[in-house]
């Protein structure tokens, strides 16, 4: 077995927390409780063209980017039009933010299959996303989120596009704790939610 871990960058001080860019489904599902965790491999335009963490707390950017009912779970496909999605060229509702608490890398399609009834992905469509680039590993992100008590909203700028999993937005307040808001999860519901990841995976998975 292959296993690689990966240094995991902790944000300074003084930075302004980026922006985690995922479905507008995945970003419901994650505001409702309903999975705690994200799986990654980086898009296109992936600054160093390999995906990475540059800060333990983030952002939650919805779009509706690449996003469709039959890559979700059938029980899940109708949350693409009952979530908040931004199109592209529109303002971008932030709904929510998250830290990033654990991190796994994962290497093993047996790996992925432990996964599977932590996310709302279909499972064929989380096994495409594992064998792309096929030498870089899964990423597995477990998230602590909070659900803002009221939305900001961020103006549309170009750069906010296309296919990359971090955006920097303009005008949001550096650090997201600052703003009002409450877990999703109580901390009993969430550390269950948590364990049940972390033991669905081999300790050596886990960075730090």
């Amino acid at each position: 077995m292959t296993v690689i871990l990966t240094r995991v960058t902790p944000s300074t001080t003084n930075a302004a927390a980026p922006a985690l860019k995922e479905w507008a489904a995945i970003v419901h599902a994650l505001l409702e409780g309903e999975q705690i965790v994200d799986v990654r491999k980086g898009g296109l335009h992936e600054d160093g063209r390999h995906f990475a963490v540059p800060a333990r707390r983030v952002w939650l950017s919805p779009t509706a980017e690449h996003q469709k009912p039959e890559l979700l779970k059938a029980a899940y496909a109708h949350w693409v039009d009952l979530a908040t999605a931004s199109p592209v060229g529109e303002p971008i509702s932030v709904l929510g933010w998250a830290d990033v608490v654990d991190v796994a890398t994962i290497t093993e399609p047996e790996q992925v299959a432990a996964l599977d009834s932590k996310l709302i992905w279909s499972a064929d469509y989380v096994e495409k996303r594992f064998s792309w680039k096929t030498r870089d590993p899964l990423w597995v992100l477990v998230l602590r989120v909070h659900r803002l008590h009221e939305p900001i909203t961020v103006p549309w700028r170009d750069e906010y596009g296309g296919c990359t999993s971090w955006v920097d937005y303009d005008g949001v307040p550096a650090d997201p704790s600052s703003v009002a808001s409450s877990p999703v999860l109580s901390d009993v519901a969430f550390e269950a939610k948590r364990k049940g990841v972390r033991e669905s995976l081999p300790e050596e998975c886990w960075a730090g």
